[in-house]
C-alpha cells in the first residue's frame, strides 16, 4: 500500500457528478448554460465534478472544448469544488496529450479508463493507465465501466496499480460488490461508486463517495444519503435511496444517462436546452413524459421549477 497521498476525500470529494455538457441548440457549447450548471451543483452540495466524462458526451468533445470547460470549473474553486478530467481513449499517446492538456487547464485530478475497442491484456490496461497518469502527474482515479469499454480491470490489476504514487482511486461501473470490497481491503485504494442504482450498498460497504449522474439534479439528496453513511443512520439512507428512486430509473433506465440528465436540468429550468451531439438523440415524448412524473415524484413540482427557471435567467 502507498501510504503517503492524501485522502481521496481530500482530492477528489464524496458527492461527484459527471458533470452534463450544455448546447445550444446549435450543437455549440452554452457556455452561459455550464456555468449556471457549475453553480448549481455548487448550491447543492456537489464537491466535484467529472468534465468530459460519458455523461459529458466526451466523445464528442474537441480537445479545446474540454480545455474550455475545464477551466470554467476551476472558476469555481472558491466553492469547495474539486475538477476532475474524464480521460477515456484507446490510444495511450492520446491519452497522455490529453492528460498533459487537462492539467495545463488547471484539472485536480483525473478519472482514466481502460482502453476501449481494442480490448488489450491486463498488462496492457495497467500500462496505458500508468503512462496517462505520468504525463498528467495528477491524482488518478481509475475508471471500470465494462459496459462501455469491452474489457473489465480485474482485482490483480488494481492491487498493481494501487502501488503508483498518483494512483488514488477506482470509479466502480462493474457492479461486482464483492471485488470491490475485496480491493478495498488489500489496497489503500478508494472506492466511488459509479452506478448510481446502487449507491446505497456501495456507500454501505466503505466507499468513499459516488460519482452519479441523476446527481446533476439532486447532488443534495446525495449528500444527504453519504451523511446518512457517515452516521450509521441506515433508515435515513434507506429513506434517501428510495426517494431517489423514480427519477433514477427514469435518467439511468430509460434510454442513455447523458440524454436524460440533460432533459431533467432542462426541465427544472438550470439549462435552457436539453440538445445532445449525435449519435445521441433527443428524449422522446414518452422519455419525457416519465421524467415529468420521476421530477413530480422526487418533489420538483411546478412551484420549484419556476424558482430554478428565474435563478437561470437572472
Amino acid at each position: 500500500m502507498n501510504t503517503n497521498r492524501s485522502p481521496a476525500s481530500t482530492i477528489f470529494g464524496t458527492n461527484l457528478v459527471a458533470m452534463a455538457t450544455p448546447m445550444h441548440p446549435d450543437g455549440s457549447l452554452d457556455r452561459a448554460g455550464v456555468d449556471a450548471l457549475l453553480t448549481h451543483l455548487s448550491a447543492r452540495r456537489c464537491d466535484g465534478v467529472v468534465i468530459a466524462g460519458t455523461t459529458g458526451e466526451a466523445p464528442t468533445l474537441t480537445g479545446h472544448e474540454i480545455s474550455q470547460l475545464i477551466a470554467r470549473a476551476c472558476r469555481h474553486r472558491d466553492h469547495a469544488l474539486r475538477v476532475i478530467a474524464g480521460i477515456g481513449t484507446n490510444d495511450t499517446s492520446t491519452g497522455m496529450e490529453m492528460a498533459r492538456s487537462a492539467a495545463a487547464a488547471g484539472a485536480d485530478a483525473l478519472l482514466i479508463t481502460a482502453p476501449y475497442y481494442s480490448r488489450p491484456t491486463q498488462a496492457g490496461i495497467a500500462e496505458h493507465i500508468v503512462a496517462i497518469a505520468e504525463a498528467g502527474g495528477l491524482p488518478v482515479m481509475v475508471y471500470d465501466v465494462p459496459a462501455r469499454t469491452g474489457v473489465a480491470i480485474e482485482a490483480s490489476t488494481l492491487v498493481e496499480l494501487s502501488h503508483h504514487s498518483l494512483i488514488a482511486a477506482v470509479k466502480d461501473a462493474k457492479g461486482d460488490l464483492y471485488e470491490a470490497m475485496t480491493v478495498m481491503s488489500s489496497t489503500d485504494l478508494a472506492y466511488y461508486c459509479g452506478i448510481d442504482e446502487l449507491a446505497l450498498p456501495y456507500l454501505a460497504s466503505g466507499a468513499t463517495g459516488l460519482v452519479s449522474v441523476t446527481g446533476n439534479v439532486v447532488a443534495d439528496r446525495y449528500a444527504e444519503l453519504i451523511a446518512a453513511i457517515r452516521v450509521g443512520d441506515l433508515d435515513r439512507a434507506n429513506a434517501v435511496q428510495r426517494s431517489l428512486l423514480p427519477l433514477t430509473d427514469a435518467v439511468m433506465r430509460t434510454t442513455q444517462g447523458a440524454i436524460m440528465a440533460k432533459a431533467a436540468l432542462a426541465r427544472i429550468g438550470v439549462i435552457s436546452d436539453a440538445t445532445v451531439r449525435r449519435p445521441l438523440l433527443a428524449s422522446s415524448a414518452a422519455d419525457l413524459s416519465r421524467l415529468d412524473a420521476a421530477l413530480s415524484a422526487t418533489g420538483f413540482d411546478q412551484e420549484s421549477r419556476s424558482e430554478h427557471v428565474s435563478v437561470r435567467l437572472a
